[in-house]
This record gives C-alpha cells, sequence and structure tokens, in this order.
C-alpha cells in the first residue's frame, strides 16, 4: 500500500534524520553519542524509507552491499582497537594525532585518533546489521507451500 503523505514526508525527513546522525557521531567524543546511537539513528532512516516506499528502491537507495558495510564496519573496529597494540599500547588505547595547526600561534588543528575510527567502524556495523534485518523481513519471502502439487496424490484411497 502507497502512502503518498508518508512518502512525501519521508523525502523531507531521511535528509534530517542523516544529517542528526552524523552529528550525533560526531559529538560522541565529547558528550554522549557515538557510533550506536548514531547508527541507529541512520538505520532508522532508512527504514522510515523502506516503510514508505519498498525493500528494493531502498536498497538501490543505500548503493552498497550491507554485508559488505558489515565486514567494514567490524574490521575497522577491531583495527583500530588493535592498533596501539602496534605502539607498544594496550589494547584500545586512544592514539591520536593533529592535522594543520600552526605551532606559532599554539593552534592545534584538528585531533584525530583511533576512538574516531572505532566509532566509524561501530556506525557502520549497526547501520548495516540493522538495515540487512528490516530489509529481509520486508522483502517478500519467497514461493509459498500451497499444498500438493497434484490433487490425486492426496487421494490414494
Amino acid at each position: 500500500m502507497k502512502n503518498v503523505l508518508l512518502q512525501t514526508a519521508t523525502r523531507y525527513l531521511l535528509p534530517l534524520l542523516l544529517l542528526f546522525s552524523v552529528v550525533i557521531f560526531l559529538q560522541g567524543h565529547n558528550k554522549p553519542g557515538g557510533g550506536f546511537i548514531a547508527g541507529l539513528i541512520a538505520a532508522a532512516a532508512f527504514s522510515l524509507h523502506a516503510l514508505a516506499f519498498d525493500a528494493a528502491s531502498t536498497r538501490r537507495l543505500l548503493r552498497v552491499d550491507l554485508r559488505s558495510l558489515i565486514g567494514i564496519g567490524l574490521t575497522l573496529a577491531i583495527a583500530s582497537a588493535a592498533l596501539p597494540l602496534a605502539f607498544g599500547r594496550t589494547f584500545f588505547s586512544g592514539l591520536w594525532t593533529s592535522i594543520g595547526g600552526d605551532p606559532a600561534t599554539g593552534d592545534p588543528g584538528l585531533k584525530i585518533g583511533t576512538p574516531l575510527f572505532f566509532d566509524l567502524g561501530v556506525y557502520l556495523l549497526v547501520v548495516g546489521i540493522a538495515m540487512l534485518l528490516v530489509l529481509t523481513l520486508l522483502e517478500p519471502a519467497g514461493p509459498t507451500y500451497e499444498g500438493p502439487a497434484d490433487e490425486s496424490e492426496g487421494d490414494a484411497a
């Protein structure tokens, strides 16, 4: 069943929800939020699209294989957690670097660290798993059982 009102609202809400997801993701290091919550918000946005339209159009909108997204997210999260081991630090220790900045003025620039990549991995993992679950449930199940193919097989009396 197509609902024009829901489809129209989804066209406006999807970009806003994805933007909100990015904001929650980026503030996760200093305030509550991060990869998991942001991933759930993004998955909710795509789930709304799948309910308003259909699973096939949402898969086209995502433009990525969800199983690959899950694998990339898991790999990124594990690699960013294990990277400090290569530098003689403990598992899950944060490694930080600065990009840009000016030492003369004391400007540190943009600080990027392994927690950001861990959160990105969790984000991709949550979006991939949630959307795989939602889209699998929304897609048609395939052929259904309708009983014996030949009616005379059941009447062998």
